[in-house]
């Protein structure tokens, strides 16, 4: 593809290269050669970007200039992901319903469906039109799920859940397992609770592989628009997490915990149930929320607390031995 379509695509600015160059392919800005195209988003690859052997790189709009061609852009990053899907298209499934699909006949499925091998589509099910079923995705019965619908292998959607436009899920996604709910008893052994609440996803949300998002005893828990699950997360009954938020690798939310809209948690950040993290606000890696977190706010630590505070106490921690050396001594001076 020329460089010229490459720019048109992305409405960005060519600078100091040839429109005609062609580009074979997109690669990291240290692995890049010629024929291939790269980005920069992050300063601290501000120097790569000189000795870059790539045809052209994708910049920011105030970024210095450099020898090789640039691409200006209000947003490198987003435009080095569009860039991609011109070079990578994905996989285009044929409809059709594999022999080996096991459809219960009240369930009813929209057109230019692909049920894959093995698929299982149980009673009163409602799919929408251009779903996607990949070997061994097993929807149970009641399930309602919109238009475009994708579901990679061995991801399974549990009763009575509803789904909306749009949903990708990745492989090994549980949609509605019954929420970690007991009761104790008076000679001390676990009673289960019933967990017969429906999860319910909203429109444009993906959730990636090995992920569970659990049903609850009462009410729904509920996903919101457009809000991405990385891999291995695990969301509690009963929990709401809004739209467009970022749920990174290994997050875990407790029962009834809330999540504000934009709200990102980062890998690994464990939140106690019923606390609420508030629109916008950010939790940095490991970080355990056991209050609520007030919208917009940037905390780290267990417990979490501002990031600025956490800094301060992180700095402190391996002097500690010696200012408890220095206060004995002076306790003992005096």
């Amino acid at each position: 593809m020329k460089l010229s379509a490459i720019a048109a695509a992305l409405r960005a600015r060519l600078e100091n290269g040839s429109p005609n160059t062609e580009i074979k392919g997109l690669n990291g800005i240290d692995q890049a050669g010629p024929g291939e195209l790269t980005f920069v988003s992050n300063p601290k690859y501000a120097n790569a970007a000189r000795t870059t052997k790539a045809s052209a790189v994708i910049i920011a709009e105030d970024f210095p200039a450099i020898p090789t061609a640039m691409l200006r852009t209000k947003d490198p990053y987003l435009s080095f992901a569009r860039a991609l899907e011109l070079f990578h298209e994905p996989p285009r499934y044929a409809p059709g319903v594999h022999p080996t699909a096991v459809m219960h006949p009240s369930a009813t499925i929209g057109s230019h469906a692909h049920i894959g091998p093995y698929v299982v589509i149980e009673e009163n099910v409602e799919i929408g039109s251009n779903a996607v079923l990949l070997a061994h995705v097993v929807i149970y019965r009641g399930v309602r799920i919109g238009n475009n619908f994708f579901a990679h292998a061995h991801a399974v959607v549990r009763e009575n859940c509803r789904i909306g436009n749009n949903v990708l899920l990745q492989n090994g996604v549980v949609i509605g397992a019954d929420g970690f709910g007991f009761a104790k008893t008076a000679d001390g052994r676990w009673h289960k609770i019933p967990q017969p609440a429906a999860v319910v996803i909203a429109d444009d949300v993906e959730v990636q592989a090995n992920s569970c998002i659990d049903r609850a005893s009462v009410g729904e828990t509920q996903i919101g628009r457009g809000t991405k699950i990385d891999n291995l997360v695990q969301i509690g009954h009963g929990s709401h997490v809004g739209e467009d938020a970022l749920l990174c690798a290994q997050v875990g939310l407790a029962g009834s915990t809330e999540i504000g809209n934009k709200a990102i948690l980062t890998g690994q950040v464990g939140v106690v149930g019923h606390c609420k993290v508030g629109e916008k606000a950010i939790v940095t890696p490991q970080s355990g929320v056991a209050n609520d977190i007030p919208a917009g706010a940037l905390v780290s630590g267990a417990p979490a607390v501002d990031h600025r505070a956490w800094l301060k106490y992180s700095a402190l921690l391996p002097r500690l031995p010696d200012i408890v050396r220095a206060v004995r001594k002076k306790r003992e001076a005096e």
